[in-house]
């Protein structure tokens, strides 16, 4: 069984992994996630850091979980438990951060959460949310937009 403490342990370890030894995973584009999004059966998780949401903006209505701090692994785990009816999918900047991140759920038998591939910004994997004009709003307004008890409505 996955405690939130091998997982946290576990989190730590993925910039040893390459991205291309994750690509096993559940993907989803920018707007299908911005779809699904909107007809609430999707919660929406973006990884990244403070500096870059506050460079870039936020997914609207996207909760905000940075990846780096010691809490993520309980905070996501947290999230996957409290909301059995939605489905999770995570993003960040171009999907190298959040294919690690779904290698590790693959790993830990963690199945369900999707990973929109190309990011906030695009790559080679796609677009990406802003260019393609899907709406954002600062980190502030998502920030107090996120439910604190991490459970969806």
């Amino acid at each position: 069984m996955l405690t939130r403490r091998r997982f946290s342990f576990a989190l730590c370890a993925l910039s040893l992994i390459p991205v291309g030894a994750l690509a096993n995973s559940d993907t989803l584009t920018a707007e299908g996630a911005f779809s699904r999004l909107q007809s609430g059966e999707l919660i929406l998780i973006d990884i990244r850091t403070p500096a870059e949401w506050q460079e870039t903006g936020v997914a609207e209505g996207a909760w905000l979980l940075d990846m780096r701090e010691p809490d993520f692994g309980r905070w996501i785990m947290t999230v996957l438990e409290r909301n059995p009816n939605h489905q999770v999918a995570v993003i960040c900047r171009s999907g190298n951060r959040s294919g690690r991140l779904m290698g590790l759920f693959a790993q830990n038998g963690i199945n369900g959460t999707l990973d929109v591939t190309e990011g906030m910004l695009g790559g080679p994997r796609g677009k990406g949310w802003i260019p393609s004009g899907l709406p954002t709003v600062s980190a502030q307004t998502a920030f107090k937009a996120m439910p604190k008890n991490l459970t969806a409505k």
